[in-house]
């Protein structure tokens, strides 16, 4: 068994890849339009996984983007998406620089939370150990349900 992909149903693909590729640092490894399912599949990877991802198809996060307007709720009746990073405090400032909220900051130095803009909570992981504290992320209280 392997694990292949992470699957979110999008409402504007445009803010998502945004929000994924640009912001959060992402990169596309493949794209399925399918006219007759109306619907567009865009498979994403971490950039470590990018090699792997590309010649077998995962770990990936496919975001399905339906071309017909639909609410999607409860974006974390699923859980949360986790992906480690080399430094917490500079994703985080670039999120929060960008607009994004960020849900429960890295006090711990260690992890965050954020959603996207459909919603889903992700987690951010400090790589190795974590850092230690510094502010403005110590003395931040948590913003919203993560």
């Amino acid at each position: 068994m392997r694990y292949l992909h992470t699957m979110v149903r999008v409402k504007d693909l445009d803010a998502s890849l945004h929000f994924y590729a640009t912001l959060f640092g992402l990169e596309e490894t493949r794209r399925i339009e399918n006219e007759k399912g109306r619907f567009t599949l865009v498979f994403l990877a971490a950039p470590g996984d990018k090699a792997e991802a590309t010649a077998k198809g995962a770990p990936c996060l496919e975001l399905t983007y339906n071309w017909d307007p639909e609410d999607y709720t409860g974006g974390r009746n699923f859980g949360h998406l986790a992906y480690e990073v080399d430094d917490i405090y500079a994703t985080c400032q670039k999120l929060m620089d960008n607009g994004i909220t960020i849900n429960r900051p890295p006090r711990d130095g260690h992890m965050a939370f954020v959603r996207s803009p459909d919603g889903i909570s992700i987690e951010i992981l400090q790589k190795g150990g974590s850092l230690e504290a510094a502010e403005p992320w110590a003395s931040m209280g948590n913003t919203g349900a993560w």
